[in-house]
């Protein structure tokens, strides 16, 4: 309760330090608006159903990339930790491209799939697949030995032993993967929907920097950034939690 309480407080104060500076005129309106101001398009766009139709629509990208993300990620992770010839082919590769920036992907996927929905796609799945393949793959291979000799002594083979001892032992890596790849496609799906004509909350910051409307960029910035805090926090936040104290990890 103390911690909420001094959140609050902390939150309270950002917002009055907003205000002051709103109010000293250090810069004109048109480029640092009120607290006011942007809750009041904040409450426009979504009485006007603007910012709920981009929700949607970035929701519905974002489900689709992360999901195809998580399969071939987990997928290629168990790969990558399977076989030493491939990880030790393509392993190093994987780590650079891990660090490469999302927004990289945008032009190939423009001379692959066109200005379309696919190029998109395409920049979301590549930006969290091999956050999440790494975290897989580290995650098979800190499995203790002692689990899978006991899980072949009896009979676990092929299958049933994935299934079994492998994806329970790395859950937890697989998650911690899970909530990078969800920032990484996050942050794609903005980068590619800013440079796409696409009705998402990416094109509606956009439409406020052509409009030169500050209070409807800040607005849709604190939009995206609600709803990357709830996904990250309240739902892999809450799943991840659940494991490392279903797996004993959970510090005292």
């Amino acid at each position: 309760m103390i911690r909420h309480v001094e959140r609050l407080a902390l939150y309270a104060a950002l917002l009055g330090l907003w205000e002051l500076l709103f109010r000293l005129e250090l810069w004109p309106e048109y480029l640092f608006p009120s607290p006011l101001g942007v809750l009041e398009s904040l409450l426009t766009g979504f009485a006007n159903k603007t910012f709920l139709v981009g929700i949607l629509v970035s929701m519905k990208r974002i489900l689709l990339g992360y999901g195809l993300s998580l399969v071939f990620g987990v997928a290629f992770g168990l790969m990558l930790a399977s076989m030493k010839l491939l990880d030790e082919f393509l392993g190093a590769p994987l780590l650079g491209l891990r660090t490469l920036p999302s927004i990289c992907w945008l032009p190939l996927g423009l001379l692959w799939f066109g200005l379309n929905e696919r190029a998109i796609l395409f920049v979301v799945v590549m930006g969290a697949a091999f956050s999440i393949s790494l975290a897989t793959a580290d995650g098979v291979r800190n499995i203790s030995p002692i689990y899978l000799k006991a899980a072949s002594t009896m009979g676990a083979r092929g299958i049933r032993k994935y299934i079994g001892v492998i994806l329970p032992g790395a859950l937890p890596s697989i998650v911690t993967g899970m909530k990078l790849g969800w920032s990484f496609a996050w942050r794609s799906l903005m980068a590619g929907e800013m440079l796409f004509v696409s009705l998402g909350l990416g094109h509606l910051l956009m439409m406020g920097r052509e409009l030169n409307d500050i209070r409807q960029v800040i607005a849709v910035m604190v939009v995206i950034v609600a709803i990357g805090v709830v996904v990250d926090r309240l739902v892999l936040g809450t799943l991840e939690e659940r494991i490392r104290e279903r797996w004993g990890l959970e510090n005292p």
